[in-house]
């Protein structure tokens, strides 16, 4: 993402569940399912959409190291080889759904799911794969017009929670949460969230804070985890 522009600014969402939800539909034409930020292509790769925004190392094409990265005490798993993410699973708040992969517009801003599957979460295959070396993006919606979606309750996550996300290789990418976030549109800090990591890290996000029938959301809910385990559950996929 370049500088001056904030990441994950309008990730897509209705407000607050079913209830109301008539008043929102308008909202949620405006956003149309995709996200406003560019996200830096964690294990140094560029996507096309996104050359010299910085995609492929934060703003400006700096590296940055994720927070998560510096926390101590804390055992990592060995990176696994780049493999498409399939389904992501955390027991915590019963998310058991499928994975689709994800790019970005003409602008470089991240696309997601569509607001017709509720239900679905999406990868950016732009970045890190999960369980591979560097900063692996997934984001879901937290509601849509028909009411609850995949991430609804994402803020609820505590550190110590684990992500379960299952790749094409038929290896599962066992994750443990550091911490959860949420930050207002204005203030996204796209490095520390996009940045480049030294260890295995995944990034889960979707809307929170209030909501405006005219803006969306007014923030994002980020939740920080490294990788603490890989599980084979699956045979190869040629």
């Amino acid at each position: 993402m370049g500088p001056g522009r904030r990441a994950v600014r309008a990730l897509p969402g209705g407000g607050g569940g079913a209830a109301g939800a008539r008043g929102r539909a308008a909202a949620h034409r405006r956003v149309e399912g995709r996200a406003a930020g560019r996200p830096a292509g964690a294990a140094g790769r560029r996507t096309a959409g996104a050359a010299g925004s910085g995609a492929a190392g934060g703003p400006g094409g700096r590296a940055a190291t994720a927070r998560g990265a510096e926390t101590a005490g804390e055992t990592a798993s060995r990176p696994a080889s780049p493999s498409p993410a399939e389904r992501i699973a955390v027991p915590a708040i019963t998310i058991e759904a499928p994975v689709m992969r994800l790019g970005l517009d003409r602008a470089g801003r991240l696309n997601s799911p569509p607001v017709d599957r509720p239900k679905l979460a999406g990868w950016y295959e732009g970045g890190a794969a999960p369980g591979e070396k560097g900063t692996a993006i997934v984001v879901g919606h937290r509601d849509t017009r028909t009411g609850p979606a995949v991430f609804l309750n994402l803020d609820s996550l505590k550190p110590g929670n684990t992500v379960r996300v299952t790749r094409e290789d038929g290896i599962t990418a066992v994750f443990t949460v550091d911490r959860v976030r949420t930050y207002d549109k204005a203030d996204f800090p796209d490095r520390e969230v996009y940045g480049p990591a030294n260890r295995p890290e995944l990034r889960l996000l979707t809307c929170g804070g209030a909501f405006h029938p005219r803006e969306g959301y007014a923030a994002n809910v980020v939740v920080f985890a490294h990788l603490t385990d890989t599980v084979r559950t699956g045979a190869r996929r040629v």
